[in-house]
């Protein structure tokens, strides 16, 4: 019979979230410092202050540390985009939780979470893991989104908005990026916002050789 309180699976449980949040911090820090492919789990480890064998106890493999530090950006969105009021239109209330989320991000020090995408496009192997996973990502914020809007889950409408969400994101970092920015992520929610507030112009209005 087990004599393992309560108390001391909790405690348990926390220390194993704080290390794997270490391993996380640490793995982001050495792909921006040395480039994805330069790094190794070893180093990775050994950063967090931990073996190797410890880090295959959490992440199977470097690619999973990225993935896992995407969704947990990801799911932050979520709760963001829940909570924007009701009346507010799905396409505002995304760019609004955007801008909200990532006020957090930088207060608790999780911009290496959410800039993700700068060592991602570097990288011929992630570049390809992360189109794996843009599907599931584009369909757990449309599930939010119908969710939010309370239409049916299989309304087209809620999906077509995250996928030119993410798409206008992917815009907004080709601008930071353009710029030369390099690794400084300040500027890149300005280039963000400021794509997500073109959308409207830029899908329905009159703009071209005729209109502006």
């Amino acid at each position: 019979m087990s004599t393992t309180s309560p108390e001391n699976v909790g405690l348990r449980e926390r220390k194993k979230a704080e290390l794997r949040t270490t391993l996380i911090d640490s793995g982001l820090r050495l792909f921006h410092e040395k480039g994805y492919e330069a790094t190794t789990t070893e180093e990775i480890a050994a950063c967090a202050g931990v073996s190797q064998r410890t880090f295959f106890r959490y992440f199977a493999s470097k690619e999973n540390v990225v993935l896992e530090a995407i969704e947990e950006v990801d799911e932050l969105l979520c709760s963001f985009v829940r909570e924007r009021p009701a009346d507010e239109p799905p396409f505002r209330a995304l760019r609004n939780a955007m801008r909200d989320h990532w006020e957090v991000l930088e207060r608790e020090e999780l911009h290496l979470q959410g800039s993700a995408a700068n060592f991602i496009s570097r990288s011929p192997e992630l570049i390809e893991v992360n189109m794996r996973y843009c599907a599931r990502r584009q369909s757990r914020l449309a599930r939010v989104i119908a969710e939010r809007a309370g239409v049916d889950p299989a309304d087209h409408r809620p999906a077509l908005v995250a996928a030119v969400f993410y798409a206008t994101l992917n815009n907004g970092f080709q601008v930071w990026a353009d710029s030369g920015c390099g690794d400084n992520t300040d500027g890149l929610l300005r280039c963000f916002l400021e794509q997500l507030d073109l959308v409207p112009e830029a899908v329905c209005g009159n703009w071209g050789r005729d209109g502006g």
